[in-house]
């Protein structure tokens, strides 16, 4: 999970790059959906890679109009999985 924090809470040159020039995702990023805040102070994308040095690449292209946290996560039916393997 991706959190981007707006800065000045100022979505609008972020929206205006992504008409403009799309997500600049580097091969082997995938999007998978995102959510944004109702006052555009975060939006919080769900994506997906096998290597985390290709967050860095995509962020390189964003991280002049904002902020990230990047948090590893997984789903409930797979941690349960993991957790309770015979059950």
């Amino acid at each position: 999970m991706v959190i981007e924090r707006f800065r000045k809470r100022d979505a609008e040159p972020v929206y205006r790059r992504f008409r403009d020039r799309g997500r600049l995702m580097p091969e082997g990023l995938h999007y998978r959906a995102s959510w944004v805040e109702k006052y555009l102070d975060r939006c919080f994308q769900l994506m997906e890679c096998d290597d985390e040095r290709l967050f860095q690449d995509w962020m390189a292209n964003w991280n002049d109009l904002m902020d990230f946290e990047i948090v590893p996560v997984t789903t409930s039916d797979e941690m349960r999985k993991m957790m309770f393997p015979r059950v």
